[in-house]
């Protein structure tokens, strides 16, 4: 049983330009950061119970926005 098709790998590998082990190593690693980037932050919001940049209904004044008052 394979996740993805022969058609969606031959996509990947011609859309990221793979021609040698190296090449594929680099996209992987791009592939699983931008993948485990959202799994982190679905993460968070969930713990903290409210969506990045959400202002409303919440017990903090932080938006998760990066910027906090000093």
């Amino acid at each position: 049983m394979s996740i993805l098709t022969k058609e969606q790998l031959k996509n990947f590998i011609s859309e990221n330009n793979i021609q040698s082990i190296p090449d594929l190593y680099a996209s992987l690693k791009n592939l699983f950061k931008d993948t485990i980037q959202e799994m982190l932050e679905a993460e968070l919001s969930t713990e903290l119970g409210y969506e990045k940049y959400e202002k409303k209904d919440k017990d903090t004044p932080n938006s998760r926005n990066g910027y906090t008052q000093k």
